[in-house]
């Protein structure tokens, strides 16, 4: 088993290449065709006289003034070498930056994933359990109101709450501690509560649904064992699933809400990025989504064999 797992890994991985190669020369491109220039962009926000001849030496010095082939190649051939370039705005390298942000984002990813934890598995059980009484109703109304927000105005309803009106949490979260975490995190997880719990539901509802559900109860196993025992156990690979692309998402896509409540992580290093056209970081906020959806779909498919044996991993017979 050790030895197919490891297989299976490397497969994926050496699959993984090919794939942020491509990845890196669309985002170039499209980057590079978006219309605006870097330096363009820095002087008219300075205030600083547009004189051609300045703009020309400060393209030259950037490298943006040769052809897109030739950039794509002098910034690829680096990238292998282990340097990832040099900020356009700060000066500063682009990877010492990007990990220095990084903590944070993950400190908010993973206490969102907590968080959605706590709440959609428990009520999504009980939804289930309780199908079509009062209790399921109540709860899949709130996943529908929950799912239907969008993040920035959970986020802003949040600071009005807790922060306006009761004063319990900063507004904007001055530092990256756990007292700053708790709006963001919050945030995020009202969505993915509200999706999950519906899926949580709807996949203990299925498993509820089969024979050995049946037989266990008429052999006189509680349903309380039979629950946890061996629906839970059963619907584990859906829920790995769900959290696992969580994980992903919540990685890559935490920019609106970093942004909003001025948290100071990749997301937001990202936003920043784009508004000043900081080319070299916006590649590397790329290839960090790239790579992270990548390892999570792997990390994923083999905890399915942990989870469940008769998963293979080289996709043969069950």
């Amino acid at each position: 088993m050790k030895s197919s797992v490891t297989r299976y890994a490397a497969k994926r991985i050496l699959q993984l290449i090919p794939i942020l190669i491509a990845i890196t020369f669309l985002s170039f491109a499209m980057i590079r065709l978006a219309g605006s220039d870097v330096v363009l962009q820095r002087m008219e926000s300075t205030g600083q006289v547009l004189n051609q001849q300045i703009i020309d030496a400060e393209r030259a010095r950037l490298g943006i003034d040769k052809p897109f082939l030739v950039q794509y190649g002098t910034w690829f051939s680096r990238l292998l070498s282990g340097d990832m370039g040099t900020s356009f705005v700060t000066g500063k390298p682009v990877f010492s930056v990007f990990i220095s942000k990084l903590p944070a984002t993950l400190l908010l990813a993973f206490a969102s994933v907590a968080l959605t934890v706590v709440v959609s598995i428990p009520l999504g059980v009980l939804a289930a359990v309780r199908q079509g009484r009062l209790t399921d109703l109540l709860i899949r109304f709130s996943s529908f109101v929950g799912n239907s927000m969008p993040n920035f105005f959970v986020a802003l309803l949040l600071m009005y709450v807790f922060s306006i009106r009761l004063k319990m949490l900063p507004v904007i979260s001055r530092n990256t501690g756990a007292l700053g975490c708790i709006l963001p995190a919050a945030t995020l997880a009202v969505a993915m509560s509200a999706k999950y719990l519906r899926q949580v539901r709807a996949t203990v509802l299925d498993e509820l649904g089969r024979d050995y559900v049946d037989a266990a109860r008429a052999r006189g196993v509680r349903f309380r064992t039979v629950l946890t025992a061996s629906v839970l156990k059963s619907c584990m690979v859906t829920i790995v699933t769900l959290l696992m692309l969580s994980i992903g998402s919540l990685l890559g896509g935490t920019a609106i809400v970093e942004s909003i409540f001025m948290w100071d992580g990749v997301g937001k290093l990202a936003v920043d990025a784009i508004t000043m056209r900081d080319y070299p970081l916006i590649q590397a906020y790329v290839m960090w989504m790239s790579i992270v959806f990548v390892m999570v779909n792997l990390i994923a498919d083999i905890s399915y064999r942990a989870i469940d044996p008769r998963v293979r991993m080289s996709g043969g017979r069950s």
